[in-house]
């Protein structure tokens, strides 16, 4: 069950944020590899790429993606919030003495963020490939031209086989754990320290919140950086033999950046990054939250209705 309250937890935010990402995909592509003023600037900034997007595609546009998103939050927050919440309750991030261990959170966090990472690679590339794919008006970064999400990881597994399903996976290796240790942690600690306060204790549900805004704010900070490099690995187009065009790998192209775009190339995207991750988080650990409230109630209940049943009969 921890599993699938992880995975249904993602799957119900990413239908939310889902736009904001095709946004960040944009703009993080756009002026690839080119110094300010070398390249024509289709997305002028967060909320004319939304005009621009829906202008030269269509409102829907905004939604590319969303079917391997789904996929992708299925797979990651299953075995990333299952997984943390499944090492958690059998007190593997706790000390001898029983109280929590901040190293043992950080070390459990960012294993379970790896392994979800990892299973949900695949779906993240197409979702990259989808987002990315644009009218040639407002086109940035290397263009796939997928059909669909069906027919995007028939023809990836075609040219480069199970392998070629997995490129760029070690790009995320990084972002994820970053991103993984410092939001979950961030989100643990501040929902401990705010319940000390009768007006979140007597409120779950805005302490739910409070600390998942608090978390959003420091994956944001923290993973920006590794997530415009991902994006670039997963995106860039590959020779007959698999080899990416532009990055040879992550420290290739952290270097490439710096030397073309400097560091503000880094943070592009930041801006709808935050306001993806920002509400993501939020919605994210109040779904995340409430299912297990909700675990936790029908598994308390199962006892006394068997009891009942029981002095009945």
């Amino acid at each position: 069950m921890e599993f699938v309250m992880g995975g249904a937890s993602g799957m119900g935010a990413v239908l939310f944020t889902n736009p904001f990402d095709v946004i960040k995909t944009r703009l993080q592509l756009q002026g690839e590899l080119k110094a300010k003023g070398k390249y024509i600037v289709h997305y002028k900034g967060f909320f004319h790429a939304f005009y621009a997007v829906a202008r030269a595609e269509g409102i829907l546009a905004l939604h590319k993606g969303l079917v391997p998103a789904l996929w992708y939050q299925l797979c990651l927050n299953g075995l990333r919030l299952g997984g943390y919440d499944w090492a958690n309750r059998r007190g593997w991030t706790k000390n001898k003495a029983g109280e929590i261990s901040t190293p043992k959170r950080i070390v459990v966090a960012a294993f379970a963020g790896c392994a979800g990472s990892c299973a949900a690679s695949p779906f993240y590339l197409v979702k990259t490939h989808l987002q990315s794919q644009a009218a040639d008006s407002v086109a940035v970064g290397y263009q796939h031209q997928h059909a669909g999400s069906a027919s995007a990881l028939r023809k990836i597994y075609q040219e480069g086989g199970v392998v070629g399903l997995w490129r760029g996976v070690m790009s995320s290796l990084p972002r994820i754990c970053v991103g993984s240790v410092s939001q979950i942690l961030t989100f643990e600690m501040c929902k401990e320290y705010l319940g000390k306060y009768e007006v979140f204790s007597e409120r779950p549900l805005l302490n739910t919140f409070t600390s998942s805004m608090t978390g959003g704010i420091a994956i944001t900070l923290f993973m920006t950086p590794f997530d415009v490099v991902m994006t670039r690995l997963y995106n860039q187009g590959t020779d007959a033999e698999g080899r990416g065009l532009l990055y040879r790998g992550v420290t290739d192209c952290f270097i490439k950046m710096w030397k073309t775009e400097g560091i503000r190339g880094y943070f592009k995207g930041f801006m709808p990054n935050y306001i993806r991750l920002g509400p993501h988080t939020v919605l994210c650990f109040v779904f995340w939250d409430e299912l297990r409230d909700f675990q936790r109630n029908l598994m308390n209940r199962q006892p006394i209705n068997s009891n009942a049943e029981s002095a009945k009969s």
